[in-house]
């Protein structure tokens, strides 16, 4: 049997190393994590690998881990939590909903050993370089992340392919003869923490302008009308030959479009806009505008049916990627020559 010392040998690394990046009870470098992370996977290491089967039972909870850090869009994770519970009852299980900065210690409380609260995780709001992730590697317990970190092995992630998703936004902008485009993104603390899917929004929205030739430009937008009104202003004042623009970022869909409106700039007239958002709010504003949803409910329901089976013992697929798809709405249009 695998023990810590053989993982700490392996990595490099003084056992209470191990046990720290487990624990997050101190904080380890980025490249101390990874390297324990692969020691992990490569030797197996499965810690109280005995404990469900000693306990005898299991307790038909879920935990749905839903940090509610800044600049988390909460109406969209909601619709994520609700998906999950309800798919979940269809199950008989009970949902544990974990809204703190949970780190390693917190989630190893609920999940560790004889007397844990839970069976599984569906953990949210995944960071391309999670600190939670060494711990979810090596649990007794299966997990599911809505989320893809830069290295998901060992790991089962479902998620929408957002950077599929950034690109799929400037091309229609580019289709319809658009050379100047911004991406009006999340706000600063989304980018700050290095969360997956923003990132990724912004490595297709630049891939795509670049592919396409289209002169461009990434603006992190606080989740406030009057940040719309500043990125707007910065918008046109830096770039004033834009006519076409992305949004990644729901609070702002309509302010930025009124925002624009007020500086003189007509939707879809003088500009298109396209977005990655909820559908209802896409179809729902004065101007319906052209997006690709974000399928929050059919996530938190692939999630738990991903989860049932990795608790029943099949084989489940390690990665799920959702591939987006674009409505036309009235926010767009051909660009019209100078």
């Amino acid at each position: 049997m695998v023990k810590i010392t053989d993982v700490a040998r392996h990595a490099g690394v003084a056992p209470s190393t191990v046990s720290y990046a487990l624990s997050g009870k101190r904080p380890i470098s980025e490249e101390t994590r990874r390297r324990i992370a692969a020691s992990i996977r490569e030797l197996g290491y499965r810690p109280h690998a005995g404990a469900r089967a000693l306990a005898g039972s299991r307790s038909d909870v879920l935990a749905l881990v839903v940090p509610l850090r800044a600049g988390v869009h909460v109406p969209v994770v909601m619709q994520c939590a609700v998906s999950v519970v309800t798919a979940a009852r269809r199950h008989g299980h009970d949902v544990l909903l974990l809204t703190q900065e949970e780190g390693a210690e917190g989630l190893r409380h609920v999940v560790s050993g004889a007397t844990a609260l839970v069976d599984a995780l569906i953990v949210l709001d995944v960071q391309l370089h999670d600190h939670r992730l060494p711990l979810l590697r090596a649990l007794d317990r299966p997990s599911v992340l809505i989320g893809f970190p830069a290295e998901p092995a060992g790991l089962t992630c479902v998620d929408l392919d957002f950077e599929a998703a950034g690109e799929l936004c400037v091309e229609r902008l580019a289709g319809l003869g658009h050379r100047v485009v911004a991406l009006v993104g999340a706000p600063p603390e989304v980018y700050a923490r290095r969360t997956a899917f923003a990132e990724r929004v912004v490595r297709g929205f630049t891939a795509a302008a670049g592919r396409r030739g289209l002169v461009s430009a990434v603006h992190p937008c606080e989740a406030t009308s009057a940040a719309a009104r500043r990125v707007a202003e910065r918008l046109l004042r830096e770039q004033p030959a834009l006519t076409g623009v992305v949004v990644h970022n729901e609070a702002v869909l309509e302010p930025l479009i009124e925002a624009f409106g007020q500086l003189g700039l007509r939707v879809p007239g003088d500009l298109s806009v396209t977005a990655i958002c909820p559908a209802e709010l896409a179809g729902s504003l004065r101007v319906p505008v052209t997006s690709v949803a974000l399928p929050a409910a059919e996530l938190g329901e692939r999630a738990v049916e991903l989860l049932m089976g990795k608790l029943a013992g099949a084989e489940v697929p390690a990665a799920t990627l959702l591939a987006p798809h674009l409505t036309e709405r009235a926010s767009t249009r051909p660009r019209t020559a100078p």
